[in-house]
């Protein structure tokens, strides 16, 4: 195999523009969706209380949900 010197990248001043903009924008967006979050946890924090006496579910239970395993019972 025939190696060579490594490739030079040369950073710009419109890649550093590019990329501050990128993520200011990022930024800004996700603010803004924390923002809607934290508005709409306060409505589902009530309800959320009230639903725990009715639906209590085993620490295996939530673990599945969450990363998306359903178990399927075997037929004996």
């Amino acid at each position: 195999m025939l190696r060579r010197k490594p490739t030079r990248l040369e950073l710009k001043l419109d890649d550093i523009e590019e990329f501050e903009s990128v993520r200011k924008e990022l930024e800004s967006r996700r603010k803004q969706r924390d923002e809607a979050e934290a508005a709409a946890g306060g409505e589902e924090a009530a309800a959320a209380i009230g639903a725990l006496g009715t639906e209590h579910k085993s620490r295996e239970q939530l673990i599945s949900e969450r990363i998306g395993y359903k178990p399927q019972p075997k037929a004996g």
